[in-house]
């Protein structure tokens, strides 16, 4: 008879009880497919109170340092989140003991990832974090193992599902950004304090652990342009949807000529590409590899079920026996990267100016974007009620819509700048990077 693999779970919120509940209703198929058992023998959490889970036979560990330590545990799951202890010294403890560890916390990963990935390797246990970023979705394994022989050229996806949410409300309902975000909170899709997910870190936390596993460079949060999707407008969206795009906030990192480009900011995609037609609150990464067309995947990225989902088939590898290098590759084989200047981006642009309503204002525009080589697909010029250029009401301004071919981004900047000092437009000009299929 095998001996079960003994998991001991820190954090017993939403995530972590649905994990006890899915390794007990599925211990037959899980036993079958992994050639072990697998039993939760041991708990910790920040209080006794009773849960929706059974929890009799389960020991109950006074820290998640004894639980870590414990020699009755072989795998330790940490679900309490936060980049720093009580989860990091745990997971320090466990796999510096030799056990392996499973978790969730893509804030950990992506602060510590290196150090804990380098214990995980000198002392043979696995470090496993598929619930750290997607969820549900497969995204670590596609590209740790799934894709080992292929070389990969871009990774990019929808990885916050508050934001998609909102952006998808404010697309179908032509609602304010401040409208679908306090309706985001009431639903339980955005936090009390939402600048996290909002201003792009959260997505950042996730494109960092990504971009490692995708071109074997060190996990650097700090490496990474972020924008977040706060100044994004209804009518940002309606030009977007009449032009053939759609507005994401996307993770992106790239291998160019110049090293790894990494920025996270909002987006305009074509309506055609896989990435557009994910709405509402799912995830969705696509990777571009050498010699095969574009992979995407898409699903819950949130929520106890589909988080406990990931942690569980992590679970099972440890149980089969798998030890793959947490990143990919040895630690010492990573390597390092620098923040990519967003002034050497090279793409299209969406660009909204609210333009003064005088003889002689587009021509002052379409000077200075040529001035800095920029060249034009499409404009647009919308003047209120149907009214001849000239002729709006009260001379007010009146937005033009302008998309260029693929351009540096320090060019666009100077031309706007230019722009505004010319004082034909009023306010601060609208800028979307465009990302092709």
């Amino acid at each position: 008879m095998v001996a079960p693999l003994r998991v001991g779970i820190a954090g017993l919120g939403t995530v972590g009880a649905e994990v006890v509940r899915l390794i007990e209703r599925q211990g037959r198929v899980l036993a079958e497919r992994t050639g072990r058992p697998v039993k939760v023998v041991a708990v910790t959490a920040r209080s006794k109170k009773k849960r929706a889970v059974d929890l009799s036979g389960i020991k109950w560990a006074k820290d998640p340092l004894a639980l870590a330590a414990d020699p009755e545990v072989d795998c330790l799951v940490e679900l309490m989140g936060g980049a720093g202890d009580p989860a990091l010294s745990a997971i320090d403890t466990a796999l510096k003991a030799g056990k392996s560890v499973v978790t969730a916390n893509k804030a950990l990963i992506a602060k510590h990832g290196l150090k804990l990935a380098k214990a995980a390797e000198k002392h043979g246990g696995a470090l496993n974090f598929e619930a750290a970023v997607g969820a549900a979705i497969p995204v670590i394994k596609t590209l740790r193992e799934g894709l080992a022989g292929t070389g990969i050229n871009r990774v990019y996806g929808i990885l916050n599902g508050t934001c998609n949410y909102i952006l998808t409300r404010m697309e179908q309902e032509g609602l304010s950004f401040d409208e679908c975000l306090k309706d985001a909170q009431r639903l339980g899709y955005a936090e009390a304090d939402p600048s996290f997910d909002i201003h792009g870190h959260d997505t950042a936390q996730k494109l960092a652990i990504l971009a490692s596993l995708a071109f074997g460079t060190q996990v650097a949060e700090k490496s990474i342009y972020v924008e977040g999707i706060s100044s994004i407008a209804p009518e940002d969206l309606r030009a977007a949807a009449e032009l053939g795009y759609r507005v994401k906030l996307l993770g992106v990192a790239v291998r160019t000529a110049k090293g790894i480009e990494q920025r996270v900011h909002p987006t305009m995609v074509p309506k055609s590409s896989s990435i557009a037609q994910v709405m509402d609150v799912t995830n969705a990464v696509t990777i571009d590899g050498e010699g095969i067309p574009p992979i995407t995947l898409v699903g819950p990225g949130a929520g106890g079920a589909a988080t406990a989902s990931a942690v569980v088939a992590d679970i099972a590898d440890v149980a089969r026996g798998i030890r793959s290098a947490p990143f990919g590759r040895p630690v010492d084989k990573l390597q390092a990267t620098e923040k990519a200047p967003m002034e050497r981006h090279e793409g299209g642009y969406y660009i909204r100016l609210m333009a003064r309503d005088h003889a002689g204002t587009a021509a002052t525009i379409a000077t200075r974007l040529a001035e800095q080589k920029i060249s034009i697909e499409s404009i647009v010029q919308r003047h209120p009620n149907g009214s001849e250029p000239g002729k709006s009401a009260k001379g007010g301004p009146v937005p033009v819509i302008l998309i260029t071919y693929a351009t540096h981004e320090d060019a666009v900047h100077r031309a706007l700048q230019a722009v505004q000092r010319d004082k034909v437009i009023s306010g601060k000009p609208q800028v979307i990077r465009i990302e092709k299929n």
